[in-house]
């Protein structure tokens, strides 16, 4: 369900992320919010102005609910894998952008390997949108725990790379059609 604009305030203290430079600040019991972006794990808030990322397990602080992610079969095994890696990527949002990071085109590539013990090595390569952006730590530890959490994965990386650099033209055209251009 999205909460689009919905008018929130902290029920308790909370950590959240400053966007886009990535700063953790803390927000006070009382503090005032809008709800700007509801999508993937985690939504974006405005705060005084300032737009702040807060992680969906600390949804109830504002009295939200969670986003849901996707629905794992019962029976996913490790030739599963690929396709749960794919569809857990697309639960990734831009904190900025309601888009997520497949369709953007920040995602360059996905490697999976097998490890001794029958569980996957997954590897992925993704971009930002630019260089400098403070969000990419945070985006990368969300891809790599949502990818951990897949049934046969025993381990995950993300690996940012520039070369070469994002632009526009690697969106998809759903993507560029929700932004209008």
């Amino acid at each position: 369900m999205k909460h689009l604009y919905q008018s929130v305030t902290t029920n308790r203290p909370v950590v959240v992320t400053r966007i886009p430079d990535g700063t953790p600040i803390e927000l006070p019991t009382g503090t005032g919010a809008q709800v700007a972006q509801a999508l993937g794990s985690s939504f974006t808030l405005l705060v005084q102005g300032q737009l702040v990322r807060l992680p969906g397990p600390d949804a109830d602080a504002v009295g939200l609910t969670p986003p849901e992610g996707i629905e794992i079969p019962p029976d996913a095994g490790p030739e599963h894998v690929n396709d749960l890696v794919w569809q857990t990527l697309r639960t990734c949002y831009d904190p900025e952008i309601p888009v997520n990071i497949v369709e953007l085109g920040l995602v360059y590539g996905c490697d999976i390997e097998p490890l001794d013990d029958k569980r996957m090595k997954v590897r992925i390569r993704m971009t930002l949108t630019a260089p400098g952006c403070g969000m990419g730590e945070v985006l990368a530890n969300e891809v790599c725990d949502k990818v951990l959490a897949l049934p046969s994965v025993g381990e995950a990386t993300v690996d940012m790379v520039f070369d070469p650099p994002w632009d526009r033209s690697r969106m998809s055209e759903a993507a560029q059609l929700t932004l209008g251009l």
